[in-house]
């Protein structure tokens, strides 16, 4: 550890946070899409028509079952040879909010099922029709119930924005390789990234203890 020089950090430090500003970019970006595709997808499994219903579980079951960086090459290297020419930025949201809103659906799904019949037969003998059930007393009920696995899953995608680099998009990982290619110290940027991915999950968690808190005090 004596032979680390830390103060190489700082005339780099542009280049750290316009990958700040990319990763964030990314992650908050993907992660209202896939929280919203997620209530989509698990919506449709449930109550939609098999006309529906089956494709889009192959669709999950297809993204489940690949790794995200095999779907981002697929995105935005796969598609150009159809005539689909998505810019990076574009194809690296569209990849994590896909592959996460398929965890966040399942999650969802299972959150939804859990829920008592008899809170939907008593919204449906007051005058409810199945949608006003399924907006009223179903989803914020599953909702509140999945928000800590949910937010594990947003963790997850804050952490795995740095796959887009592979795309070409200079977030964090990619700025601090840009920084070691021109000093040859890879260890310090690595740790300095580290410790901002780390207080970027610390404010996630502390974020989801804050909503939990006020989820329960709401019960």
């Amino acid at each position: 550890m004596e032979n680390l020089d830390f103060s190489i950090v700082a005339p780099y430090q542009s280049i750290l946070l316009t990958g700040l500003y990319w990763t964030l970019l990314l992650a908050i970006t993907s992660a209202f899409f896939s929280f919203v595709l997620g209530i989509s997808f698990a919506l449709i499994v449930l109550y939609a028509p098999k006309l529906i219903k089956i494709p889009v579980e192959g669709f999950m079951w297809l993204f489940m079952g690949t790794p995200l960086l095999l779907q981002l090459f697929l995105i935005y290297y796969g598609l150009v040879q159809i005539g689909i020419d998505i810019p990076a930025l574009g194809s690296g949201i569209i990849g994590l909010s896909l592959h996460f809103a398929v965890y966040n659906a399942d999650i969802l799904r299972a959150g939804i099922v859990a829920i008592d019949p008899g809170q939907v037969e008593g919204s449906r003998s007051i005058g409810f029709g199945r949608y006003q059930s399924i907006r009223y007393i179903v989803l914020p009920q599953a909702i509140r119930n999945t928000l800590p696995a949910m937010g594990n899953n947003m963790i997850f995608l804050l952490k795995d924005t740095s796959l887009v680099s592979v795309i070409g998009i200079a977030e964090l990982v990619h700025g601090a390789q840009l920084a070691i290619s021109e000093t040859y110290s890879p260890f310090e940027f690595y740790i300095a990234v580290a410790a901002i991915y780390y207080l970027l999950n610390l404010m996630i968690i502390l974020g989801l203890k804050f909503l939990e808190i006020r989820v329960e005090a709401s019960r």
